[in-house]
């Protein structure tokens, strides 16, 4: 998700996708090669260009935050939305590290709550594959590289091909420069039933826009939300645990990754039990660190079917 918001910036087809790949690579190597010092004075620069200049997706994200948090006053909202691009911008080229960051300075920057660490590890011992459920909060990126670098299970994100493919290679080769393997959303029961053999771990990102008829809806941030059903229905045929993760900005820069492991009970009452619990940790999550959410996606597009 969020790359189709790096690549908005890029709106060309056919044969100029590769001109513009190919002219932008250098560029792109340069801003994952400078010193961290450099990178956020850039990204200073790049807040004010698109805030403040371009006003890159304000209105949506002005609306996303009103209707979110209708107990704040204008003077609140619009201090979260000033954060908030500072986080985007951040994030932006934060992305572009990893390809060239080195694994002790990725560890260095996202980091494992010791609790965290310990709950994949005890997985491991058990031989137990799991899946990761999150948001587009905090820096998700990192954490999948941290992981890869710190566990003993082989992660597989789930993710959407891009449908520029010269981009889509690069985003390839940057969440698996680390041993991270990527698995099309399409193909998601199939691989993992292949997979069973294998310690693996299996991350979705729960907080995208599934279609209004295939959804689970319930209220989040104050409004009425089509949530993924496919993790809990996917977690229930294969008997895989699920651990919920959160990605703390703890400042510029740095992050803390923590982890919950939310046990499948043996028979559900109704439909939409897990759905509902991981999805009240990530409201939560967001309620604390507001401005590390990312509120320039639709993420409210559709409506309940009647």
């Amino acid at each position: 998700m969020f790359y189709c918001h790096i690549f908005d910036f890029f709106p060309v087809k056919n044969l100029l996708q590769g001109l513009l790949y190919y002219v932008s690579l250098p560029f792109i190597y340069l801003l994952s090669a400078i010193p961290f010092p450099l990178l956020y004075l850039l990204s200073d620069g790049v807040y004010i260009l698109m805030y403040h200049l371009i006003r890159y997706r304000r209105g949506v994200v002005r609306l996303n935050l009103v209707r979110s948090f209708p107990e704040k006053t204008q003077k609140e909202i619009r201090e979260i939305e000033s954060r908030f691009y500072r986080y985007f911008c951040d994030l932006f080229l934060e992305t572009f590290k990893t390809l060239t960051i080195s694994k002790k300075s990725m560890v260095k920057h996202c980091s494992f709550q010791p609790e965290t660490q310990a709950i994949f590890d005890q997985l491991a011992v058990e031989n137990q594959s799991f899946m990761v459920v999150m948001g587009h909060f905090g820096n998700w990126e990192w954490g999948g590289n941290t992981f890869s670098i710190c566990c003993r299970h082989q992660l597989y994100v789930i993710y959407h091909p891009l449908s520029n493919k010269y981009f889509n290679g690069l985003v390839y080769r940057m969440r698996t420069r680390f041993g991270t393997r990527l698995i099309a959303m399409k193909d998601t029961l199939r691989d993992m039933l292949n997979n069973r053999s294998a310690l693996t771990a299996t991350a979705f990102i729960a907080d995208q826009s599934p279609l209004p008829d295939r959804a689970y809806w319930m209220s989040f941030l104050n409004q009425d939300t089509p949530i993924f059903l496919g993790i809990e229905k996917i977690a229930l045929k294969i008997r895989y645990p699920i651990v919920y993760i959160t990605i703390r900005r703890v400042k510029r820069g740095y992050y803390t990754v923590f982890a919950e492991r939310i046990e499948l009970p043996l028979s559900l009452q109704r439909s939409g039990t897990i759905t509902e619990i991981h999805t009240r940790r990530l409201e939560s999550d967001i309620r604390s660190q507001p401005e590390n959410w990312l509120w320039t996606h639709r993420r409210w597009k559709h409506q309940r079917p009647k």
